[in-house]
């Protein structure tokens, strides 16, 4: 197969593969249920056929509040895509342990699996909780949430379909909203927390530092 074509500037941090022994047997021996070739056609109708609404997650960190709303929303289905791969056997593992048939994990660069692979009009939704704000100056190009990634999304989209994105770092929430305040391509903006929404161990960890979680919802135009 040829090399896949990465993005130069990263919107992440590659971090070391250190797992657990669970989440190393999760990856060596899951794989086959849960994890999608990052080369291959990802229809989320296909994959999902039953299901009612089909949502792509993007970054699922150690998966432990992907798990609970992927239990909360059994109907629906999840694309999930991740780069950190204890991240990826660590939702396998919690996947499994819950029984749930209704995720999917793809373990590569999103903008790769949005470009390639995605068809699109194939999804309800997207998910992006908790992205790298990037809080130095210099590093805001890496941040993930930029003009050219409203025009990837758009058309994955399904007509009145959303992202739903939520930051514990206030200057990356203006950010946010400025970036989508200044497209026609999508309208919303601040919106509670959905109760569904679970507070993960790495949200728990930066409201007690004092952080501000905002949640943002914007609709495709």
């Amino acid at each position: 197969m040829s090399e896949i074509e990465r993005p130069s500037n990263r919107s992440y941090r590659l971090r070391g593969d250190r797992a657990t022994g669970a989440q190393e047997q999760a990856y060596a021996t899951l794989w086959p249920a849960y994890g999608l070739d990052p080369r291959s056609r990802i229809d989320a109708r296909e994959i999902f056929p039953d299901s009612q609404i089909r949502i792509l997650e993007i970054g699922s960190g150690m998966g432990e509040a992907t798990a609970q709303i992927a239990a909360h929303f059994p109907e629906t289905g999840f694309l999930v895509v991740e780069v950190h791969k204890p991240g990826v056997g660590s939702l396998m593992h919690l996947s499994e342990k819950a029984g749930l048939t209704n995720i999917k994990i793809i373990e590569e660069d999103v903008h790769v699996i949005l470009r390639d692979c995605i068809p699109d009009q194939s999804l309800d939704a997207i998910h992006l909780y908790f992205p790298d704000p990037w809080p130095k100056n210099y590093h805001q190009k890496r941040r993930i949430v930029q003009d050219s990634f409203l025009e990837l999304i758009h058309p994955k989209i399904n007509d009145g379909g959303y992202i739903h994105i939520a930051t514990d770092w206030f200057p990356y929430a203006g950010w946010i909203q400025r970036i989508f305040a200044a497209s026609d391509l999508f309208t919303g903006g601040v919106i509670d927390r959905p109760e569904w929404r679970p507070i993960s161990k790495f949200e728990g960890q930066g409201i007690r530092k004092g952080h501000i979680v905002t949640d943002m919802k914007y609709f495709k135009k």
